[in-house]
């Protein structure tokens, strides 16, 4: 029954990720923050779990993704090499932060950025991109994805929310922006679950399949699921409007913000 559960979540979560262009860690961590609470779960490490098993679902998703951009020729390998780095550091140490918050902070500021996310979606649902702008220097790019790795395993995202934006405000166009953040969501999913697995172990408290903060039987179920429903979802993606669709997931962030905050301060 346990697996029937994490397999629906994989559903919604690939279907969601492949029609609004966005990994599914947003909307992964509050359904598994649900479902590890009604398991009964310690009450101090369900957010962190939620969201270390995101990030290890994210590396299954990332790599079929990437796959079928590359295959478009539409990822920038070189921008990649530089972002890399950073990444990896900052999602290994964005880990490490993430285990010394407690639960109820981490809500408050998954749910802070959801908002946040979903404001920028609407507001830049229809804007353009200059391509006249240039990139910053390969040691900008690095610290840059030093950044966006630290957030992102903070959230338990692949960093698409992150990478797009700042890839878009210095001139890359948007196929090739989400294209390349595809890429950049494997390093980001592989050291922030890596971290979530060796600071949960480090953590008293034993839940049953799991390594560290990451639930075994969840990343098997979302995984293999969402791996499937992406492909559905993007074919749906293609018959809808992008700025329609954009404003429609950044609805569905207002609520999931909404509802951590009111649970970090209910608490």
């Amino acid at each position: 029954m346990e697996l029937i559960i994490y397999l629906g979540i994989g559903a919604i979560a690939g279907f969601a990720a492949g029609l609004f262009g966005v990994g599914g860690g947003l909307i992964i961590v509050p359904i598994l923050y649900v479902v590890f609470t009604k398991m009964g779960y310690d009450p101090s490490v369900i957010m962190h779990m939620a969201l270390g098993t995101s990030l290890a679902t994210i590396i299954v998703t990332s790599i079929s993704s990437v796959t079928a951009h590359h295959k478009k020729g539409a990822v920038l390998w070189n921008v990649f090499k530089n972002l890399a780095p950073g990444l990896v550091l900052g999602s290994f140490i964005g880990a490490g932060i993430a285990d010394i918050l407690s639960g109820q902070h981490l809500q408050l500021i998954i749910g802070a950025f959801a908002l946040w996310v979903a404001f920028k979606m609407f507001k830049g649902a229809n804007v353009q991109v200059d391509e006249s702008k240039q990139l910053p220097s390969a040691p900008k790019q690095m610290l840059a994805g030093g950044g966006i790795g630290i957030a992102s395993a903070i959230f338990g995202i692949g960093g698409g929310s992150l990478t797009v934006p700042y890839l878009n405000k210095n001139g890359v166009v948007m196929q090739k922006a989400v294209a390349t953040s595809a890429a950049c969501g494997l390093p980001i999913a592989i050291a922030g679950a890596l971290g979530f697995m060796f600071f949960g172990a480090q953590e008293q408290t034993e839940i049953k399949n799991a390594i560290g903060y990451v639930h075994i039987y969840a990343f098997i179920g979302i995984s293999v699921m969402s791996f499937i429903t992406a492909k559905l979802g993007a074919r749906v993606a293609h018959a809808l409007s992008p700025a329609m669709l954009k404003k429609c997931f950044a609805c569905l962030l207002t609520l999931v913000g909404l509802y951590f905050i009111y649970q970090g301060f209910m608490r």
